[in-house]
């Protein structure tokens, strides 16, 4: 596509990435379902492997399904390219790896997925990495905790579970100031009701297996690069400021300018980790962010009326969910999503842990599963599953308490599940 950035999202989501295959004349994007590619001789196959030419070696680095899943998810995000992985929690990694080495560490929210604090928390520690857990809404608290071996901080957009908002214009000037990048998970917000990269972020990381696909079929992950952070400026990124031994010294940053990150995510990272995003996961995720606008549209609609109503319920002691006029986050929904607050966050039951699990056991409609983005409406008690791991502080911290219940709502008609969720409430009442 010429000219992208004038098309509108609705056009985007359809067209960006996609071109009829050449060979056929196909119009959906074929799944090339190859692990290799003839080259056109030694000096073509010569210039590949030396990061000399662009094209497709192997599929563990480079698949054409994959790379129009890339451009359309850096399209809609604003990013001048992307990597796409196995998972989200892939995307994490690779999205620090670059930045980070023994005796590093990265600045992250409390407010996390608990699969995301124990990666950070737990994992990451084998890299010799280490995490600094802080209430991202506190600014002096994510200032105090930078040091000169800070190399990142790390948050989500609408926080899983409890849809908590970043302020994200705040967090970009610390990480500015610092000289550091702003990685935001945008999994739960998707580039329809949330832009980072227009905020500040340096890094855009997603579950693509939530809402991008938004069937529940695959797992997939990316990574956006937004092109504008200058790696070379402060010596802390030597893997992309510094000669590259694997590449004949090649320096990623002066060699690649503002893709410098995406280059050496599909080099080095994708080349040596192997996290690859296989070409089929790949189709289903371009299929599935055809409708995405449409999609989250009718999950915000209906997660507006179901928050309403539930926070007038006598069962229900509090509702997470920024898109009420109560939230004490109704400010940033405003200014940083401004088409709604997602369909995703947490209610409170005044019942206590018991009652949370009766009322799962209750429900109809839900689906009661370890996912969210789904069309379909998903229901979890975080702190007995997703959350399970953590501490009592943690899952507190994270709005993952034993008193609350975590609803992704999905796309059916509103009506159905406000009368699923009565009828489970008053189970889990009796």
């Amino acid at each position: 596509m010429t000219d992208a950035p004038s098309y509108g999202f609705d056009t985007l989501q359809i067209h960006a990435g996609a071109r009829p295959d050449p060979a056929t004349g196909a119009r959906q994007v074929p799944i090339y379902q190859t692990t290799a590619y003839v080259f056109r001789d030694a000096e073509h196959a010569a210039a590949l492997f030396n990061l000399q030419e662009v094209g497709y070696i192997y599929s563990r680095l480079t698949n054409p399904t994959v790379a129009a899943l890339q451009e359309r998810v850096a399209t809609l995000e604003g990013g001048v390219g992307a990597v796409c992985c196995s998972s989200g929690h892939a995307a994490q990694i690779m999205a620090l790896f670059p930045l980070m080495g023994p005796g590093l560490n990265v600045v992250v929210s409390t407010r996390l997925y608990g699969g995301s604090v124990t990666q950070f928390s737990q994992t990451i520690k084998r890299f010799g990495w280490t995490a600094k857990f802080v209430d991202i809404d506190d600014t002096d608290a994510v200032k105090a905790a930078i040091d000169d071996d800070t190399r990142a901080i790390f948050c989500e957009s609408i926080a899983n579970p409890g849809g908590h908002i970043a302020d994200l214009d705040a967090l970009s000037a610390i990480a500015d100031a610092a000289g550091l990048p702003l990685i935001v998970d945008n999994t739960s917000a998707t580039p329809y009701l949330c832009k980072p990269i227009e905020h500040g972020a340096t890094l855009v990381v997603h579950s693509m297996t939530k809402y991008l696909t938004g069937n529940g079929t695959v797992t997939g992950g990316c990574v956006v690069d937004s092109g504008k952070f200058d790696w070379a400026a402060s010596g802390k990124f030597p893997s992309l400021s510094e000669p590259e031994p694997a590449y004949h010294g090649l320096k990623f940053a002066e060699t690649f300018g503002p893709l410098a990150f995406t280059f050496h995510g599909i080099a080095i990272g994708l080349r040596d980790l192997g996290m690859t995003l296989n070409p089929q996961a790949a189709h289903y995720t371009l299929m599935g962010i055809e409708t995405l606008s449409l999609r989250m549209e009718r999950h915000v609609q209906n997660a507006e009326k179901i928050a309403a109503w539930l926070e007038t319920h006598d069962a229900v002691e509090a509702v997470t969910y920024a898109g009420l006029d109560s939230s004490p986050y109704k400010e940033r929904k405003a200014r940083l999503c401004p088409k709604g607050g997602g369909g995703l966050f947490t209610i409170a039951l005044k019942g206590g842990y018991d009652a949370c699990v009766r009322f799962v056991d209750a429900l109809e409609l839900f689906s009661h599963v370890a996912n969210l983005g789904d069309t379909r409406s998903l229901v979890i008690h975080s702190a007995s599953t997703t959350h399970r791991q953590l501490t009592p502080e943690q899952q507190k911290a994270a709005g993952a308490s034993p008193n609350v219940v975590r609803l992704s709502i999905g796309i059916e008609d509103a009506r159905d599940l406000i009368a699923d969720l009565d009828q489970a409430l008053a189970k889990a009442s009796a």
